[in-house]
């Protein structure tokens, strides 16, 4: 029994000296970073409240992206955002394109979108409940179920991060580089911290197999975001994602101080 006792009262202090983590992604100052981050990708500059009017054809085979997320006219993102738009505030600029995003869904088409389309949503971006709609499907569809499933997993505010970032580019459908499928390629190779598993080693296999998925898809080819962004925050051992922070991507530099 006193070995026992013994055993325990050493388990408890290695607890007790565990360092404890950060805030969570959802932390307000961890969200701004994230969306900083996020746009240093997606749009090469840090003012993410800039990306509410953004909006292009990449050539991704998605049609339009806009807004601060990168909502595609392709993939349904776009037709929900416009759709909660004028659930709010009928008969807004947007509206009249309801028909045409549900006919271009699925396709890289910009049939009964041009060519005015580009200018209306520049135009919408002024109105703040559109801008409070980007920011509520952005958080429906992408951050909360990140930072959950993060939180699940037993990451701190950088996993989270990843998970994030992950989802953003890759959606979390059903094909194999959508953000549930490069999570379980992850898993073949490396436990969660929520099994027992170091929290470093797992990132480190989600990023190999973010990288993978990248490179399955020629627009989303060139992988800074994750080697010379993520991966720099993690060979830091920077867990919590705090500033300051200095990147590059696409080989442009960044920092948060």
């Amino acid at each position: 029994m006193g070995g026992l006792t013994a055993t325990a009262l050493l388990g408890a202090q290695r607890v007790a000296a565990a360092p404890a983590a950060g805030p969570g992604l959802d932390d307000p100052a961890k969200k701004e970073i994230a969306m900083k981050l996020v746009s240093s990708a997606e749009n090469s500059s840090l003012d993410w409240k800039a990306q509410y009017r953004y909006i292009e054809d990449i050539g991704d085979g998605r049609g339009y992206t806009a807004g601060i997320i990168g909502f595609c006219s392709g993939t349904g993102d776009m037709l929900d955002l416009v759709e909660l738009y004028a659930d709010r505030k009928p008969g807004n600029v947007l509206a009249e394109y309801l028909p045409a995003l549900r006919d271009v869904n699925g396709t890289d088409s910009h049939d009964g979108l041009d060519p005015n389309f580009p200018g209306d949503w520049r135009r919408a971006a002024q109105d703040t409940a559109f801008q409070q709609a980007q920011n509520d499907e952005r958080d429906r569809v992408y951050f909360n179920p990140a930072v959950t499933q993060g939180k699940a997993d037993g990451l701190r505010a950088l996993g989270q991060f990843t998970y994030y970032d992950a989802i953003v580019m890759h959606g979390d459908g059903g094909d194999s580089t959508s953000f549930s499928s490069i999570r379980r390629r992850a898993l073949r190779s490396a436990k969660l911290p929520a099994q027992g598993g170091d929290e470093t080693t797992y990132l480190n296999a989600f990023l190999d197999a973010r990288a993978w998925a990248m490179k399955q898809e020629e627009a989303h080819s060139d992988t800074s975001r994750v080697d010379t962004e993520q991966r720099v925050f993690l060979r830091n051992g920077n867990l919590d994602l705090n500033p300051p922070l200095d990147w590059k991507v696409y080989g442009d530099s960044y920092h948060i101080g």
